[in-house]
């Protein structure tokens, strides 16, 4: 057998960029017991949710940012499903149990996204990403048994909750991965709009969300990642709103050969593989627009126009395999493909 390539990747090209937080930077931050200038950015760097994140905020009380990284360690401690002292893992070890009223409400949120994409998002996937060892980086191919004993209980609908009280079936386990960075980003923002902040960017380890406009009332400009590459695929320029991508690029391992990325299909527990490399999810949600990401990676590129096409809350962007670019009509104007990219072939997707 061919020695298995090993790969997990956290690393810059996997990740949205924001193209103006470089100039922002060397602003600077105010010192203590300033009046924060409400035309000038202040900035931090937080590592957490194995990732780093960076924060822009105008304006606002001096002890925000510091305020905002409380939340984000708070939100970790309760969604961490490799801390043993998670509500997360303690509600793993047990089956049942009363979570906190942000796990609960990301747990209904979660629901939600895997009822409306029938199941191509289910949180109750883990077990399986566990035995394909994308969750600790100890990457194998699980066996044929294996993979069907451990999807045979894949089903987020045996997952009960009522209030704050939260029921696994089972031999059940649930991760709030492919939501808890946009639920985060949603909380700060939340956090910096009772402060009376209008202008601030969250980076997320590449789950943007921007509150209003810039200062000077332009657009944001967030980049999308190449995934073939080092560079950007393209530029979309937002306001108010989140920009969530998901990508087989970010995590996977090669053996004999073949790729193996870690964004599984929940019906056969196997890694996806039709054609997309990236997708990217815009709306007001980051919440949903993260897990919607990974729910039409799962489903592919027709069946995510036509999801899409159902639905009024979000816009995306499509990049395939064999060098195609598909955006809703949404951000027809917005997005720019850019890098290698800018002379792909772009297809509007349209409801008409």
């Amino acid at each position: 057998m061919e020695t298995v390539k090993r790969f997990y990747m956290y690393s810059l090209r996997g990740l949205l960029c924001v193209l103006p937080v470089l100039c922002l930077l060397l602003a600077g931050c105010a010192r203590e017991g300033d009046v924060p200038d409400p035309a000038a950015p202040r900035t931090a760097t937080v590592f957490a949710m194995d990732t780093v994140m960076d924060l822009t905020v105008y304006g606002g009380p001096e002890s925000l940012l510091s305020d905002a990284e409380e939340l984000i360690r708070t939100l970790e401690e309760a969604f961490s499903v490799t801390d043993p002292a998670s509500e997360i893992s303690e509600l793993n070890r047990t089956g049942a149990g009363d979570v906190g009223d942000d796990t609960a409400e990301v747990l209904r949120t979660a629901l939600g996204v895997c009822e409306r994409t029938g199941g191509r998002l289910d949180i109750t996937v883990y077990p399986v990403l566990r035995a394909w060892g994308f969750t600790a980086g100890d990457y194998r191919i699980p066996t044929d048994g294996e993979l069907s004993s451990l999807v045979s209980r894949v089903d987020w609908r045996r997952v009960s909750l009522e209030g704050n009280h939260v029921t696994l079936g089972e031999g059940q386990m649930v991760d709030l991965g492919a939501v808890a960075k946009g639920y985060t980003g949603d909380r700060l923002l939340s956090l910096f709009r009772e402060a009376g902040v209008t202008s601030a960017l969250v980076n997320l380890g590449g789950n943007v969300q921007t509150l209003g406009t810039k200062p000077d009332g332009s657009l944001w400009r967030v980049a999308v990642a190449d995934p073939l590459g080092s560079g950007y695929a393209g530029v979309l320029e937002t306001a108010d709103r989140a920009v969530i991508t998901s990508g087989g690029y970010e995590r996977y391992f090669e053996e004999n050969g073949r790729i193996y990325r870690h964004i599984l299909d929940p019906e056969t527990g196997i890694p996806v593989d039709n054609g997309l490399i990236s997708v990217t999810v815009a709306g007001e949600r980051g919440v949903l627009c993260d897990g919607l990401s990974t729910a039409l990676f799962v489903m592919g590129e027709e069946a995510a126009a036509d999801f899409w096409r159902g639905s009024e809350d979000f816009d995306m962007i499509l990049l395939t395999d064999d060098g195609r670019i598909l955006v809703s009509e949404g951000l027809e104007e917005t997005f720019t493909p850019a890098g290698t990219w800018a002379a792909a072939p772009v297809t509007v997707i349209r409801h008409d």
